[in-house]
C-alpha cells in the first residue's frame, strides 16, 4: 500500500518507522507475537492509538505495516513482563521469559529514565 492511498484513508494516522531483528518480525508476521516492547524514549512516546507501525526486517529489508490496537506504559520491563502472557510479546511456550532479556537492547539506566512500553498491534 502506498503512503499517498494509505494516508488518505486515514488521515489522522500517522506512520512510525521502526526497524525488527529477524525472529520478532516473523512471529509478528505469522501472527504469534501481538505486543512489540519497546523503551517509552521520546520516539516512542509520539505513537497514539490507531497510528500504524512500518517494521523493516534488519536483515532483508522486508517491511510490515501494522496498526497499533494499545499503547500500554510501564515503570520497567519487570512490571511489563507480568502483565503480559510471555507467547504475546515473542517467546515461545517453552521458552523462559525473564525482563532482563532487555537488557540486551537498553541500559538500565534507559530504563530508568523512560520505563517501557508494550505497544499492541494488528497486522494491516
Amino acid at each position: 500500500m502506498s503512503d499517498k492511498l494509505f494516508t488518505s484513508l486515514t488521515p489522522d494516522a500517522a506512520i512510525h518507522e521502526m526497524n525488527l531483528n529477524p525472529g520478532p518480525f516473523a512471529a509478528i508476521k505469522n501472527g504469534l507475537k501481538n505486543v512489540e516492547m519497546r523503551l517509552n524514549d521520546e520516539r516512542r512516546q509520539s505513537i497514539k492509538k490507531g497510528d500504524y507501525i512500518r517494521f523493516t526486517h534488519t536483515e532483508s529489508g522486508e517491511q510490515l505495516l501494522v496498526k497499533v490496537e494499545d499503547k500500554l506504559v510501564y515503570r520497567d520491563f519487570s512490571q511489563l513482563y507480568a502483565h503480559h502472557d510471555k507467547t504475546t510479546i515473542g517467546y515461545t511456550a517453552d521458552q523462559e521469559a525473564h525482563p532482563d532479556d532487555m537488557l540486551e537492547y537498553y541500559t538500565r539506566e534507559k530504563i530508568e529514565k523512560y520505563g517501557a512500553l508494550a505497544i499492541v498491534l494488528s497486522l494491516v
